[in-house]
């Protein structure tokens, strides 16, 4: 069993802040990397964020210099910080993770439930 639980959504409005947090438990060998993706209404999914194991994290265009995304090991925990926020990131934001559970396999997609982010005029 592997679980990832996300939290920090709510609404705001337009120039507001949060704080969006994702903890993977469960059966865990290793966490290759960890992101975050969002989907509004009759678009489809998009990056907005993700980091991997000793690199530098990557950012999608329209998020760059206002979303900043870091990792916890320790407590194999990803956040989203997100500033400056519009009406047009108005989504629900999910989670993912790329996680090793056994040692001679490769790792595999994980997703959260989802968490809405909604930002008002």
């Amino acid at each position: 069993q592997v679980q990832l639980v996300e939290s920090g959504g709510g609404l705001v409005q337009a120039g507001g802040s949060l704080r969006l947090s994702c903890a993977a438990s469960g059966s865990i060998l290793s966490i290759d990397a960890m992101g975050w993706y969002r989907q509004a209404p009759g678009k489809q999914r998009e990056l907005v964020a993700r980091i991997r194991s000793g690199r530098s994290p990557d950012y999608a265009d329209s998020v760059k210099g206002r979303f900043t995304i870091s990792r916890d090991n320790t407590k194999n925990t990803v956040y989203l910080q997100v500033n400056s926020l519009k009406p047009e990131d108005t989504a629900v934001y999910y989670c993912n993770a790329d996680i090793q559970i056994w040692a001679w396999a490769l790792s595999s997609s994980y997703w959260g439930q989802g968490t809405q982010v909604t930002v008002s005029s």
